[in-house]
């Protein structure tokens, strides 16, 4: 579950109930209290009473905490109501109730700001050792360091999660800004490309139309030469659309981790990658591949790790750059393959390359493999070089 953020689904809720409700251990004294008889039927139930809506408020105000927290002012008012219900707790049923003065400097450390915890965790304490004084000045002794460490240890806890938040919407913000530049550089590519080749076709159809009822050969000539620049404007921007389309290996690493963590994958990825001498048609054949990889892992394995790993190998077809994907999840039968990794198959094959998938040990895994150097001809020049 990421920090900071509501539970998505049913076991992260169950994750942060477990994870909040074992620091209930300090109910024990109260629950013991009310077990063993030494109050009356009326002391029992207000005593029970009590309990519970003074475990009500603190699961509340700390479970809404950590996803849209409440109001500052009715922050402040349940911590007030919190610290009171225990104050009458334990003047009414004795010093086992004192523990509850923990719950309070937890909720104090968690809510407040933290230069507010930083003076309202030392008065629970100091608030403790006054009720402590009147039922229970050793026990109040015993525990008023364990409020004390408790209450400034959340106040590191909330914290965290405030600067886990703060990164989390830095990050989206680098990725427009980056969304944005790369819009704005495409822009400035076109504009390039585009820029003087139809602002030829523009002054040529012109002077098309002013020699064509005198010159029609000169405009025949003229119109020629602006099917050619519009041929060669038309190839520009092919090549300049399949740079922008051709993934790089480097950003599907980057991006297998942002999708990965986000779906509570453990990822275990590859530093950045020697591609060195790699053609860029193996590199992209590689890209696809771990992108459709981490999209089956993300979307049907129910995986709960995912290892990727790129490493060159000599085989006997020469030296290869290998990608695995493995993970622990339940992955297909593994015996035939989907629409997706038969088009991944083909994209690998058109490089030269190969792929393998199916179950492993323990889980599901895939292998693709492309050449690190360009397939040769059988004149000996590299395939597509038009040599």
């Amino acid at each position: 579950m990421s920090m900071g953020q509501s539970p998505r689904n049913r076991r992260e809720l169950l994750r942060k109930i477990l994870w909040i409700g074992v620091w209930l251990v300090f109910l024990s004294a109260p629950v013991q209290d009310l077990a063993s008889g030494d109050h009356g039927t009326g002391g029992t139930v207000a005593g029970s009473i009590g309990l519970a809506a003074f475990v009500g408020g603190y699961l509340a105000l700390v479970f809404r905490n950590m996803g849209r927290p409440f109001s500052g002012r009715l922050v402040v008012g349940l911590i007030v109501a919190l610290g009171t219900l225990a104050t009458v707790l334990c003047f009414t049923l004795g010093e086992h109730w004192l523990g509850l003065f923990c719950y309070v400097s937890v909720a104090c450390g968690a809510t407040l700001p933290l230069r507010v915890a930083y003076g309202a965790i030392p008065a629970t304490a100091g608030v403790m050792l006054l009720v402590g004084s009147h039922v229970g000045r050793e026990e109040a002794q015993n525990l008023v360091l364990l409020v004390l460490l408790i209450g400034f240890a959340m106040t590191g806890v909330g914290q965290l999660v405030r600067t886990t938040i703060e990164l989390r919407k830095a990050r989206a913000t680098v990725a427009q800004l980056a969304a944005n530049e790369e819009r704005l550089r495409l822009a400035r590519d076109l504009h390039d490309l585009l820029g003087h080749s139809l602002s030829l076709i523009t002054l040529k159809s012109e002077l098309a139309g002013r020699m064509l009822p005198d010159h029609p050969d000169k405009a025949a000539q003229q119109v020629a030469d602006i099917e050619q620049v519009s041929r060669q404007a038309l190839v520009d921007v092919r090549e300049a659309v399949t740079g922008y389309r051709r993934p790089r290996l480097a950003g599907e690493l980057a991006g297998a981790q942002v999708a990965l963590t986000a779906a509570g994958v453990t990822a275990d990825l590859p530093a950045e990658p020697d591609l060195g001498g790699v053609p860029e048609e193996s590199e992209s054949a590689l890209a696809w591949a771990l992108r459709e990889a981490v999209t089956n892992v993300v979307r049907h394995s129910g995986a709960r790790r995912c290892a990727v790993e790129v490493v060159r190998r000599q085989t006997l077809d020469g030296q290869m750059l290998e990608l695995s994907v493995e993970d622990d999840g339940s992955g297909g039968s593994g015996g035939t393959h989907g629409n997706g990794l038969t088009g991944l198959t083909e994209r690998l094959e058109k490089a030269g390359g190969s792929l393998e998938a199916g179950r492993a040990r323990h889980g599901f895994r895939l292998v693709a493999r492309v050449p690190t150097e360009a397939p040769l001809a059988v004149g000996g020049h590299p395939v597509g070089s038009g040599a």
